[in-house]
């Protein structure tokens, strides 16, 4: 009865992890909805003021962008801002011949009057992080604003967004990623469905009430003061953005979230580069968990409520871990419920913990009505896409788990950028990038073995007990199976 009593506690502690984020997650619904009522009537810029108008410097961090630099310089040519107090920085640590294509367009951009330079390094130390941070020691700008190269800033941006600085206690303004492509594949419908929820729910439940939020790595502006005031930018995890974030408000500057200012991207389309991605905010986000956790605590400029839920933020990407975990022991489970009769009261209890999927798909819907409108219809639709997003968000699980446990422990790896394809331009080309990877994951065989696992826990459903099976966990077996599978036959698939 050892080993049970130990599947029993880790299961048990898991579940418990995860009901008390999807608590937080019914708060931040709960500050969302009353943030409807508040009226934004603090001072901002009058932009019409010669007087009043900051210096802005754009910052594009880039690296190996072949497919995108052309449609990102011509794009950010065109925002409509003073020349006289515009300069645009193209940081770009590319390896391959980018630079040279890069430098030409960025002459020509020169002879029409523009101010933007090209500045190069001659190493990645620090990555994104090192790149912004050289380009930070020449910026004449005293407000930033950061574009990743699949960001496509509307020509007013700056306008729309610039003048929340006249509060001087502004440290940073961030705008909603939109989705140039997101009903190109399931892919990229449920990677929008998990982005959305953050950009909505998450954001703005946060930001309402002044608990922290984090800047998103791009289509926000910093304050120049606030970045070196909070420490400059650090190159030491991966999700530098999130890093500067916390040290920024734990020394009380305020971050402004803009819902309402959508910024348009270009989603990954294909699975290798939405790993990448998956891996490095996961990966990140523990390593700023073990950071900045001894800080958030200790801290005595903020709310114990600002704690909890600034320490349940660093921990968002250590709930895959628990999914994982509450997958991998609930068919053990299955098992030990049937065998022991007097265990079934706990089991009993356990079951008000499906209250957590519920909680998710209330918060959820909020956030999927607020984009794709109410009715009847919809929550139709809204139901399939729960299902989906959910089945893939756990078969997820094991690779993002890997990233998380690697973040936890203190294990180091290099920034690892994501591809971007330009999907509108090359279209079925896409395949040739150059930038994909080609070689499998040993961790692409672990979820084929995954999704057999599951099949194995949904046949379980059928013969134990002694009443003609039980089904209780059918669903969520069935989910896991779906969502594995997927991920594993659309791995396989990629590298073909």
């Amino acid at each position: 009865m050892i080993l049970e009593t130990i599947v029993i506690i880790i299961y048990t502690v898991s579940l418990l992890l995860i009901f008390m984020y999807a608590l937080a997650q019914l708060n931040l619904l709960f500050n969302y909805l009353s943030s409807k009522k508040l009226k934004d009537d603090g001072p901002k810029f009058d932009l019409t003021n010669p007087n009043e108008i900051p210096y802005i410097t754009i910052q594009l961090p880039v690296y190996n962008e072949m497919y995108v630099m052309e449609r990102l310089l011509d794009n950010i040519a065109k925002i409509d801002y003073p020349k006289n107090k515009l300069e645009i920085q193209v940081l770009d640590d590319s390896t391959d011949e980018t630079v040279e294509t890069t430098l030409k367009q960025i002459q020509k951009l020169q002879a029409t009057g523009l101010d933007i330079k090209h500045i190069t390094r001659v190493d990645r130390k620090g990555f994104k992080a090192g790149a912004l941070k050289e380009g930070l020691e020449s910026a004449k700008g005293e407000i930033i604003a950061i574009f990743d190269s699949d960001f496509l800033p509307k020509s007013d941006w700056l306008k729309r967004t610039v003048p929340y600085f006249k509060d001087q206690e502004v440290g940073v303004v961030q705008t909603r990623w939109g989705h140039i492509n997101r009903n190109y594949s399931i892919l990229t419908r449920i990677q929008a469905f998990a982005l959305d929820a953050h950009f909505t729910l998450e954001q703005v439940g946060r930001n309402s009430k002044g608990h922290f939020i984090n800047f998103n790595g791009t289509a926000g502006l910093w304050r120049k003061a606030c970045i070196i005031d909070a420490g400059n930018w650090e190159g030491d995890t991966l999700t530098e953005d999130l890093d500067l974030s916390y040290r920024a408000q734990l020394k009380n500057w305020k971050f402004k979230y803009l819902e309402h200012v959508e910024t348009p991207a270009e989603l990954p389309i294909v699975i290798s580069a939405a790993r990448s991605q998956q891996f490095r905010w996961n990966k990140g986000g523990a390593e700023n968990f073990r950071k900045m956790m001894g800080r958030v605590v200790k801290s005595k400029n903020i709310t114990a409520k600002t704690k909890v839920h600034g320490l349940l933020h660093l921990l968002n990407s250590t709930m895959f871990l628990n999914v994982l975990i509450v997958g991998v022991l609930s068919i053990p489970m299955l098992y030990i419920k049937n065998e022991y009769a007097h265990l079934r009261p706990y089991f009993y209890v356990m079951s008000f913990f499906v209250m957590s999927t519920i909680i998710f798909f209330i918060c959820y819907w909020f956030m999927y009505k607020n984009t794709y409108g109410g009715g009847f219809k919809n929550f139709i639709r809204y139901i399939g896409m729960f299902f989906v997003f959910f089945s893939i968000a756990m078969g997820f699980s094991l690779h993002n788990s890997i990233a998380v446990l690697e973040g936890h422990l203190g294990k180091k790896s290099e920034f690892v950028r994501t591809p971007k394809f330009n999907i509108s331009k090359y279209k079925d080309n896409w395949k040739n990038n150059k930038y994909m990877k080609r070689n499998i994951s040993v961790n692409v065989i672990f979820e084929g073995l995954l999704m057999l696992y599951f099949g194995f826990g949904m046949y379980s459903a059928f013969i134990v007990g002694n009443q003609g099976g039980d089904f209780g966990l059918f669903p969520f077996h069935l989910m896991l199976f779906v969502g594995f599978g997927y991920v594993f036959f659309k791995s396989l698939a990629s590298k073909v």
